[in-house]
């Protein structure tokens, strides 16, 4: 075998090596997505009246978020609210359904 025949696969296997690994960290981004969670199911510091992960009190509380896959939040449907007003997801914090 000569020395180029034998380059050309070592360098095949490194750039696919190299792709495998950068494909699982593109599809594991998450991002902070505030009023999905349900009461007790949080991120951590979910505003006043939490502390951490698993202590906000009120299902969808606008303060309080889910880590979920980059790009996903502002799709997620939730049930309206009692009023029958539309409630969304948003990347910030949200002024609604927070605990009395």
């Amino acid at each position: 075998m000569t020395h180029s025949s034998k380059t050309l696969p070592l360098l095949g296997a490194v750039a696919t090596a190299l792709a495998l690994q950068a494909a699982p960290a593109d599809a594991g981004k998450k991002e902070k997505c505030f009023g999905v969670a349900k009461a007790g199911e949080n991120g951590c510091a979910a505003g006043p009246g939490t502390t951490c992960a698993g202590t906000s009190t009120v299902d969808y509380q606008g303060n309080a978020w889910s880590l979920v896959e980059a790009g996903t939040c502002l799709s997620i449907n939730l049930p309206d609210m009692a009023d029958g007003t539309p409630r969304t997801p948003s990347l910030e914090a949200l002024p609604r359904d927070l605990p009395s």
